[in-house]
């Protein structure tokens, strides 16, 4: 179970390692897979690829897209993916999760609109189809940064987040607040579809506010404790965003199926045991989703990446050496989502989590569709690295093995000090700056100086 760094020259080796380790992943012969049509409701997806929300951290004072974040979008689209799944978007100032986040809000309105007009017409223009956009509401809650520091609004007092993010009990919202946030999420569903955006996202993923609640319980009222209190922000949410679809805007969900810590501190597990994983939770709440609040597709994910990054993208690098080898994160992800999937056939499953696997990535998501573990494959650092992996994947059969991610987590330091995010390496004419910005204000807290920007 050692980490180990990605040195595998074949497919062959990456199975041979996965044997030894004991774990399933799956891999197809060819890509095909990812090249057909999906659909859901009355949406048909030009191919099973897409990219995943990553935070670029390059909004505008006022919350609008900026032309960093036109130019990753505009990327992301010419590049042939069928869904682009927006990064996490505030609903509300105080939720911001930097000073650089985008927030969409009345006054800002028309910058979206734009935004998603040219990033629909630049999907047109080189690929003959518009890509899929969905827009995510999200509230960042213990992870608040509005003003460019830590401003906890938290659900409970977590002992293992607060050993890097201290907070205290006068930052845990009250039931009155929570409550207010349901027209939050409303008030963001319609802007979204006026803005142009084809689906809303109530996020509840990443150790964020609605994801936190999930496993609130020990807290007490009507937002802890039992699955109907932990659960009722994100459904009444939904419920409330709902008012504003339409037959052509939806109302969908990123969920995360398992956070990495043990009951009482971690959804997903068993009550009273230790921090394996266990469906049984995920599994009731995405059937209750589909089944009785009407959603028909959500994408699942895990873990937490100001804590456990390497449970939601194992990495060769980043600020810890793991307990385990990366692939068996990425198993963990792929085999979660798919005993959710088979518990709930109906429900279209966008999948998270293939970037680590580099030039293989392609066969690992194919053969996830393959065994029917999720619907369609959602790419997230590797959106960073290479847009224009769907592209290659539709023309030549396989992606660019000199263009992948190399989980080098340097993406994910700028994301976390709220400087412009994206790849270092493949895309350094840009991103190589702000790095270079991160490490010298890195350098000077660490030798007690100011200027510090790395929150996690």
């Amino acid at each position: 179970m050692k980490h180990e760094k990605f040195s595998y020259r074949s497919l062959e080796e990456i199975k041979k390692k996965a044997a030894e380790l004991g774990i399933h992943l799956p891999f197809a012969e060819d890509t095909r897979a990812l090249t057909r049509e999906a659909s859901f409701g009355s949406v048909t997806l030009k191919n099973r690829m897409g990219t995943a929300p990553m935070e670029g951290a390059d909004a505008l004072a006022d919350g609008s897209p900026s032309e960093l974040t036109l130019r990753r979008y505009m990327r992301d689209a010419e590049g042939g993916s069928a869904m682009i799944w927006f990064e996490a978007i505030s609903i509300v100032p105080e939720g911001r999760s930097s000073a650089h986040q985008l927030m969409l809000t009345r006054e800002n309105l028309e910058n979206y609109k734009k935004l998603t007009e040219a990033v629909r017409e630049a999907g047109r223009k080189k690929n003959g189809f518009a890509p899929y956009l969905i827009m995510q509401a999200n509230h960042s809650g213990r992870y608040s940064n509005p003003e460019g520091k830590p401003a906890p609004l938290i659900a409970y007092r977590h002992p293992e987040y607060e050993k890097l993010r201290p907070a205290d009990d006068s930052c845990i919202v009250t039931d009155d607040y929570l409550k207010g946030l349901e027209e939050k999420f409303a008030e963001a569903a319609l802007l979204a579809r006026e803005a142009g955006f084809d689906a809303v996202d109530i996020k509840a993923c990443h150790g964020y506010l609605l994801m936190e609640l999930l496993s609130a319980y020990r807290r007490p009222g009507l937002y802890g404790g039992s699955f109907e209190n932990r659960t009722r922000l994100l459904r009444n949410s939904i419920a409330a965003a709902k008012v504003h679809e339409d037959g052509h805007f939806l109302v969908t969900a990123r969920i995360g199926i398992y956070d990495g810590f043990a009951w009482p501190y971690g959804f997903g597990v068993k009550e009273g045991g230790d921090a394996k994983p266990d469906m049984e939770e995920p599994i009731r709440l995405v059937r209750a989703l589909y089944e009785e609040d009407g959603l028909p597709m959500v994408n699942l994910t895990m873990g937490n990446p100001y804590v456990n990054t390497h449970v939601t993208r194992p990495f060769d690098g980043g600020k810890y050496i793991p307990d385990e080898h990366p692939l068996c994160g990425v198993a963990r992800i792929i085999n979660g989502i798919g005993q959710v999937k088979k518990a709930v056939p109906g429900m279209f499953l966008s999948a998270s989590g293939p970037s680590y696997l580099r030039q293989y990535a392609d066969l690992y998501a194919a053969g996830a569709l393959e065994e029917g573990l999720c619907d369609n494959m959602l790419f997230g650092r590797l959106s960073f690295a290479d847009p224009d992996f769907p592209k290659q994947i539709l023309e030549t059969g396989r992606i660019d093995p000199f263009r992948t991610c190399v989980a080098c987590g340097k993406c994910g330091d700028l994301i976390r000090a709220g400087k412009p995010a994206g790849c270092i390496v493949r895309d350094g004419e840009i991103y190589l700056r702000y790095y270079r910005e991160y490490q010298k204000e890195a350098d000077r807290a660490k030798n007690g100086g100011s200027g510090a920007a790395h929150q996690s």
